[in-house]
């Protein structure tokens, strides 16, 4: 028995009405249009040469990034990493190097040995990974970039911060992102062991912000082939403004200050000895925890002339090795505002790629996004474009 018209448009009604259908139709409603709506491509700001390149052998940068439907928010994005991205299985051979000063720096190793790529050792491209502030070997974004260097067929080594990899601390000293020291012992450690492979290194958050500045520090000396950075806060000032706004510092500011506290206090008797740690460990901000720790442990007078020499963005121009920045627009530590912009238009070596969306360490996409995302396909583009095509990005970056 066939529906009249009428009947059918009637029995449709009804259906409609329901609250259940309402509330089911609204949601796919919103999340069709979101989806489809933040589907845009990032903007690319760096000079001609550079943007051929990139174009050419890292195709991910001309992509729509549409970030996942129920997670479109810079803040939520930040949040939902944490807790649903995926680990990578990772095997990593630990190493200890002495500091000039008595410390030791603890570095996590993926030798990839049974690279079919680069069989031999000697010559085989080496990728130095930078966590973020309270970050080491075992962060989801660390792991997820090591597995795509890996099947490439490249070497990894992980920089862990002076403390944070799990080591003692043989000295009361730790890190900032402007003392630019331990990088630059790594760094010399990493060629003097493979002086013949080509080394390219990447940073995430404050690890990006410690390897910009390295780079401005060395110059044409640094060392490597080429550099890729995820989330760097540009200006150290502007982003401590941002991280207090009253949901930021709910969401985020006394997390990673705690974190912090948490962190030092398990070297409390090393560190006693040239800060006030009962005061150090009451701080409740990130504002706080750098007043009464780093900048006292660094020299500084203030954390606000600890943030000025932190902040990589008015820097750029002392550097001169190809550099790639990701950075999203609505990320909660890094506000687009502060993005340096005008230097990457006129400076040759400096590409920076801005999606609308992303958060801080984000850049989630796909309904499920626990596996590979925006942020990994880049990693994984720009190394192999930078090491397979190194005459072509030297080229590409010495002029306009």
């Amino acid at each position: 028995m066939f529906l009249s018209y009428p009947e059918l448009w009637k029995l449709c009604l009804e259906h409609i009405s329901k609250p259940c259908t309402l509330v089911l139709g609204t949601i796919t409603a919103a999340l069709y249009y979101l989806w489809g709506r933040e589907g845009q491509r990032p903007v690319l700001v760096c000079c001609d040469g550079f943007r051929v390149f990139l174009q050419k052998h890292c195709p991910v940068v001309a992509e729509r990034f549409s970030p996942t439907p129920w997670c479109w928010g810079g803040r939520l994005q930040t949040l939902v990493r944490v807790f649903i991205k995926s680990s990578p299985s990772v095997s990593y051979r630990n190493e200890l190097i002495p500091t000039s000063d008595g410390g030791q720096i603890s570095l996590d190793w993926v030798d990839n040995g049974s690279s079919a790529c680069y069989p031999e050792g000697s010559s085989r491209p080496t990728v130095l990974i930078l966590p973020g502030l309270t970050g080491n070997s075992q962060q989801t974004y660390v792991l997820h970039a090591v597995s795509q260097a890996t099947r490439r067929g490249y070497r990894c080594v992980v920089f862990n911060n002076r403390g944070f990899g799990g080591e003692e601390l043989l000295t009361p000293l730790t890190f900032c992102a402007a003392d630019t020291s331990d990088l630059e012992r790594v760094v010399f450690h990493v060629r003097e062991l493979f002086p013949q492979a080509p080394l390219l290194a990447t940073g995430v958050s404050l690890g990006g912000m410690l390897l910009l500045n390295y780079l401005a520090r060395m110059g044409s000396q640094a060392g490597l082939v080429a550099a890729l950075t995820m989330s760097v806060s540009w200006d150290t000032i502007e982003s401590c403004a941002s991280l207090e706004q009253p949901i930021n510092r709910v969401i985020f500011n006394r997390h990673l200050a705690a974190n912090l506290c948490r962190a030092i206090n398990r070297h409390r008797k090393m560190l006693e000895t040239v800060v006030d740690m009962d005061h150090v460990l009451k701080a409740r901000t990130i504002r706080e925890f750098d007043e009464r720790f780093t900048s006292v442990m660094f020299g500084y007078k203030s954390c606000m002339e600890y943030y000025q020499d932190a902040s990589p963005n008015y820097k750029l121009p002392r550097t001169t090795v190809p550099i790639l920045c990701l950075n999203a627009a609505d990320d909660p530590f890094s506000p687009k505002h502060a993005f340096p912009v005008a230097l990457a238009q006129r400076l040759p070596n400096v590409a920076l790629l801005v999606t609308s969306h992303g958060g801080h360490i984000g850049f989630l996409e796909g309904l499920f996004p626990r596996g590979e995302g925006y942020m990994d396909r880049l990693f994984g583009q720009f190394i192999q474009a930078a090491f397979e095509h190194p005459v072509d990005l030297k080229g590409a970056c010495s002029s306009k």
